[in-house]
């Protein structure tokens, strides 16, 4: 059986399913990929050792997505929608981690996704940084995605 080599995390796609054009892959970085089960403790009665743990449902943190500011991209659009407008439209999105021919490893797809947060990095004439914009999603969960099931762009 032939070992497999190390998964590198640089090489990555996200796709915004609902918005056109729907690929964006200046992304530097993607954080949120998590979930955690909450649990309920319970006491049984004349039993005073433990406390029982019952899960209770699963929550999520919000996803972070960060880049290069850009100046026009449908997914600033659709965050300006949210934050300048209110205007809220739910979309499914795509974090695609690919080998180095570019083929899909792994995926997730986080549904239902909105923009929460919003925020472009200080500017400061003393440095040579790039303006970084961060995003940040609320969203209702994701589910793993076999790499068969992903079409290669």
């Amino acid at each position: 059986m032939a070992l497999l080599p190390p998964i590198t995390s640089f090489h990555f796609s996200v796709i915004f399913l609902d918005l056109q054009p729907n690929i964006e892959i200046g992304f530097q970085s993607v954080s949120g990929l998590s979930g955690t089960i909450e649990t309920e403790t319970i006491a049984e009665g004349g039993e005073n050792r433990f406390k029982h743990q019952l899960p209770t449902g699963v929550t999520f943190p919000n996803l972070v997505l960060k880049r290069s500011l850009k100046i026009s991209s449908s997914v600033t659009a659709w965050c300006e929608d949210a934050i300048e407008k209110f205007i809220f439209k739910p979309i499914d999105l795509l974090v695609i981690l690919h080998n180095e021919q570019h083929l899909p490893l792994y995926s997730w797809k986080v549904v239902h996704a909105i923009p929460v947060s919003w925020s472009v990095s200080d500017f400061n004439a003393e440095s040579s940084e790039l303006a970084i914009e961060s995003l940040e999603l609320k969203y209702q969960y994701y589910q793993s995605i076999s790499a068969n099931d992903v079409i290669p762009f």
